[in-house]
């Protein structure tokens, strides 16, 4: 996979008649900034309109900047498995999200979805959807023989939505055994993996349908700019969230594709450090006086442990922490956070902070976030890249202050 993360097969052929490519060869692609594309072949634009072939036309339809990185994604997310794939590139993750959601759902339809999940995509579900005539059922999803009774008795039921791991608890979900449910009755699968990435977990190979992403987080990995990307299994899907992207137009701009293939260059490298330090980063809080409770994937005490050893190829960068004291503690503690960023994003170079019951998922209401474990004392850390010790020098001084 770390050699895909490079070099983009698909450059050439999805490109080749652009005239730059063909004279100079160009090694990285280039930024094709234009809204629009000449008509060399009146009958092939005609036909395209009528949806019988592929040309550029038009950006909002397809640009070669965003083209090209959106099957490249497709392709690592099927990396050494036997499926064929289908990407496309959005203005940002929830821009993804919201397609494929609306791909598949129609007035009456009812979605099936993970209890705890990030915060604007439950206010997108539970009140944009509602205005659409689309329920919602919640669930933890943890009791198999719950969720047959459950789609038993909704027949109107027909995407099953999962978070896994989920942003901000890192709680996971059986993928392949609530896939093997969801089939049977006909409800598509679409999971938003933007805290592993295809690099740690592949939920085609778990029974998924739909993969969508926040590439503004890890596959980008520097902050520079807002994308997303929904990959599909079926040409059909793949027809119908591309017909959402078209229709609503959050399309990712040539220079954001640019920025985010750079990002994805060096994901495994990246990875790879963000979950060495997040290791031992975990390891240090958990021993703490001060810390109540350490949610991450890499530690014994993880609910989910287990899980996500079967499921997941690694543990990501992403944990969260209960500080003693609950709200006040945690402000005092971002108060003194010097060396760490005070911010809601994740997954950049730098280690990011945040209070998710103030900011990620503010819009959930107080019992809901106390149910699924997010209490007012809960920090979400995204571990970035620097040296481990600068980052638990500053921990340790601001949990000083409490």
């Amino acid at each position: 996979m770390s050699t895909k993360n490079i070099h983009s097969e698909n450059y050439q052929s999805i490109c080749v008649k652009d005239p730059i490519v063909e004279s100079n060869n160009s090694h990285i692609p280039p930024i094709y900034a234009t809204s629009t594309f000449s008509y060399e072949d009146l009958e092939a634009a005609f036909a395209f309109f009528r949806g019988e072939n592929h040309i550029y036309t038009y950006s909002r339809f397809s640009n070669p900047s965003s083209a090209f990185l959106a099957q490249k994604i497709a392709e690592l997310e099927v990396c050494g498995l036997n499926i064929e794939a289908r990407g496309l590139l959005f203005s940002s993750g929830m821009a993804a999200i919201s397609a494929a959601l609306l791909s598949q759902l129609k007035e009456g339809d009812t979605i099936l979805c993970q209890s705890v999940i990030y915060g604007a995509a439950s206010d997108f579900i539970h009140t944009d959807l509602a205005s659409f005539g689309i329920q919602t059922i919640d669930h933890d999803l943890k009791d198999f023989e719950d969720v047959l009774k459950v789609i038993k008795g909704n027949p109107t039921i027909k995407v099953l939505y999962l978070e896994t791991p989920a942003n901000p608890t890192l709680s996971c979900v059986d993928i392949e055994a609530l896939s093997k449910i969801a089939h049977e009755y006909e409800i598509k699968v679409i999971i938003d993996n933007t805290f592993a990435t295809s690099y740690i977990q592949q939920p085609f190979k778990l029974g998924a349908d739909i993969v969508v992403y926040s590439s503004t987080k890890f596959m980008n990995g520097h902050g520079t700019g807002i994308s997303g990307a929904a990959v599909t299994k079926s040409i059909d899907d793949h027809k119908k969230v591309f017909r959402i992207l078209k229709n609503f137009g959050g399309v990712c701009s040539p220079f954001e594709s640019f920025l985010l293939n750079n990002g994805i260059k060096t994901l495994p490298l990246r990875i790879n450090q963000h979950q060495h330090n997040a290791q031992m980063l975990a390891d240090y809080l958990f021993h703490h006086e001060k810390i109540n409770k350490v949610n991450f994937l890499g530690l014994l005490s993880h609910p989910d442990y287990e899980l996500a050893q079967r499921q997941m190829y690694g543990t990501t960068g992403m944990m969260s922490f209960e500080i003693k004291g609950g709200l006040k503690a945690g402000m005092i503690f971002q108060e003194n956070i010097q060396f760490c960023t005070r911010t809601a994003s994740l997954g950049t170079a730098d280690t990011l902070i945040t209070h998710s019951a103030s900011t990620s998922h503010a819009v959930i209401p107080e019992e809901i976030r106390l149910k699924n474990g997010i209490t007012p004392g809960l920090i979400r850390c995204s571990v970035g890249l620097e040296h481990i010790d600068d980052i638990l020098k500053d921990f340790e001084q601001a949990l000083d202050k409490i």
